[in-house]
Parts: C-alpha cells; sequence; structure tokens
C-alpha cells in the first residue's frame, strides 16, 4: 500500500536522531552503580522521563532532572547537581542514525516533512542541523506547551499546518510516546521504524519498517526502498 499525505511528520530523537540518554547516563554513573545494576537504573530513568512528560508541561530540562533524581532515589545511588546538566548539555551532540539523512533529502522535494519533538525551541536546533534536509516545519513541546503522548502536541501541529491527522503520515520509533496517539487521533498512516529500542504493538495499524531507506515505498517514491531491500536480502 502506498500513501498520499500532504505533510509527513516525524519523531525526532530515537526515530532521525539517535536518542543516547541512556548511553550517556551510563558513563556518567559509571562510578556510582555496578554494572550489574546498571540496566535497572536506566530502565527507572527512562520510566520516570516518560511519567514526568505526562503532567503539566515544564522545561525539558526538569523533566531529566527530576527523572535522573527520581531514579537515583530509588536506587540509592548519590545525585550530584551537576549530572542534570550533562545529561541535558549532550542531546545537541547526537548525531543521525545511518541513512537517515539521504532518506529525509530523498522524500523533502516530494512531501513536506515536519518534526514533532518533546524538545525546547532553543535545544532543536542543532539537531534540525544535523538532519541536513529541508523541513517544513519543526514544532517542540514547548511550543504546545504539552508532550507527546498527549494529544494537545499533535493538535498544536494540526492547527499550525491548517489540516487533520487525515492528511498525514506519523514516522516514529516509539509507540508508548507517538504511534498509539497518532492511531487514536486518525492519522491517515503511521510508521513504526523498528530500531529495537521498544517491541512492536498490534493492533495500530502501523507499517512496520526494519531500515529507515523502505520509507520512501509507502510514498510511492522510487530508489531507495529497492536498494536497501536488496541489501537486506
Amino acid at each position: 500500500m502506498t500513501y498520499k499525505p500532504k505533510f509527513i511528520s516525524f519523531d525526532c530523537y530515537g526515530t532521525l536522531i539517535n536518542f543516547e540518554m541512556g548511553p550517556t547516563a551510563k558513563r556518567r554513573f559509571a562510578d556510582r552503580v555496578p554494572s550489574e545494576r546498571m540496566p535497572a537504573f536506566l530502565d527507572s530513568f527512562r520510566f520516570y522521563r516518560l511519567d514526568e512528560v505526562l503532567g503539566d508541561w515544564k522545561p525539558f530540562f526538569e523533566v531529566v532532572e527530576n527523572a535522573i533524581q527520581r531514579a537515583c532515589a530509588k536506587h540509592g545511588v548519590d545525585y550530584r547537581a551537576a549530572d542534570a546538566l550533562a545529561l541535558y548539555q549532550a542531546v545537541p551532540t547526537w548525531q543521525p542514525h545511518p541513512h537517515v539523512v539521504e532518506t529525509l533529502k530523498a522524500i523533502a522535494p516530494q512531501v513536506p516533512l515536519v518534526i514533532l519533538s518533546n524538545s525546547m525551541v532553543d535545544l532543536i536546533p542543532a539537531s534540525v542541523a544535523h538532519l541536513q534536509a529541508d523541513f517544513h516545519a519543526v514544532y517542540t513541546a514547548e511550543e504546545a506547551r504539552a508532550y507527546k503522548p498527549r494529544a494537545q502536541v499533535f493538535e498544536y501541529m494540526f492547527e499550525q499546518l491548517g489540516c487533520g491527522p487525515q492528511d498525514m503520515m506519523h514516522v516514529s520509533s516509539s509507540f508508548r510516546y507517538d504511534l498509539m496517539t497518532a492511531a487514536d487521533l486518525g492519522f491517515m498512516a503511521r510508521a513504526f521504524i523498528d530500531r529495537g529500542h521498544e517491541p512492536a504493538c498490534d493492533g495500530y495499524g502501523v507499517e512496520r519498517l526494519t531500515d529507515i531507506r523502505q520509507l520512501p515505498a509507502l510514498l510511492g517514491l522510487p530508489g531507495l526502498a529497492e536498494t536497501a531491500l536488496l541489501r537486506q536480502g
């Protein structure tokens, strides 16, 4: 099946940019968390970040700060004032996943690209620059005053673009943050880029892709998808 959306929206961190919050925290806390306890510590940090964005909007630095403090408290780990800042300041240095740049550049002339990110106005530009593609629009949680998975941030995007979910495709590597809400809102199409950090979930009507170069085929565009499939074979 191919789709002809008016816009294609993307989650940024995790989907396009390699989201390295876990690896960054692992390096930061290596002197305080034994290796056998590190996976549980990072799992708690991941969960508390999600829990923090489900309430009223707060700056992303506070999301990170609160989440890492809660993880430290749960696991009896010493928290230092510089920890949250170090994690936050690492975000602009993270780079795109393989083949993201070439895929976005192939799609952009045909379908306007949009980023919808749980980010801040002053944090997102460096990451967008790493992607090197021509984006029609970039929207952040700060502008919407809400974080994904809340519907409010998606509805803000619809208002800004002047269209509805039935006109759009949304692309993400996360069901919990993006694709469950996208399904409930009625996006024309949902594409799951399976990067291995979340399990695939049945029942949400997504197109599961194992390589982002397969995405152009869903839009009826030639080239990258066929090459990706040949290489996988």
